[in-house]
């Protein structure tokens, strides 16, 4: 089976932490392809104010031109409503051939996030989930893995990856105090976050 490694966000904006963790779980997995989807309308942000989904897209592009394993999707920007993670899991079993099994890669925070997922049982038989761990998370992945009883222990899996103590919140909110944001993200989007005056008040 071919393994297809899905990275959905917000990317708000996209950081070296997002990339890391993709590499990482390409690398261990041997991934053919990290597709990064940008979520055109987050459920669990709605009511919250957040960047376009046009510069979330072109940014996310900019951070991973330089790896020809990482593919950049606007499918959910394309999809109107919602931007529910199983939808777009069907729509790219579609598109691509039987003998590929897809692999969502979320952080252990969102994780434990999951029983509140849109279908998510259904999604689980669909679609394996890796959850990138520090080793204080460990005990919170295995709880949601017993939350769901075999299937969470046959579709959850976690796997250690490098600790970068760097988030998009943090990032913003540097950027409205005028603090320094250099090698937290890709030179290329801090230059197009001011190009396009983001964040920046």
């Amino acid at each position: 089976m071919k393994k297809i490694g899905i990275m959905g966000g917000t990317f708000d904006p996209i950081h070296y932490g997002h990339l890391m963790t993709a590499e990482a779980v390409r690398d261990e997995y041997k991934m053919e392809q990290v597709i990064f989807i940008p979520a055109a309308n987050p459920p669990h942000k709605a009511g919250l104010t957040i960047t376009p989904a046009i510069h979330r897209f072109n940014m996310t592009l900019l951070a991973t031109c330089s790896n020809p394993y990482f593919k950049v999707s606007d499918i959910e920007m394309r999809r109107k409503g919602p931007s529910y993670t199983i939808d777009t899991v069907y729509e790219l079993i579609k598109a691509y051939e039987n003998d590929t099994e897809f692999y969502f890669i979320t952080g252990a925070d969102a994780v434990q996030e999951l029983p509140t997922w849109d279908r998510i049982e259904e999604l689980l038989n669909i679609c394996q989930f890796i959850a990138a761990t520090r080793q204080g998370c460990i005990p919170d992945v295995d709880a949601i893995k017993k939350h769901f009883g075999t299937l969470g222990e046959k579709r959850i899996h976690r796997l250690a990856t490098p600790e970068l103590e760097i988030s998009s919140t943090d990032i913003r909110n540097r950027l409205k105090k005028g603090y320094s944001i250099k090698y937290i993200l890709p030179e290329a989007v801090e230059q197009y976050i001011r190009k396009e005056h983001l964040y920046l008040t």
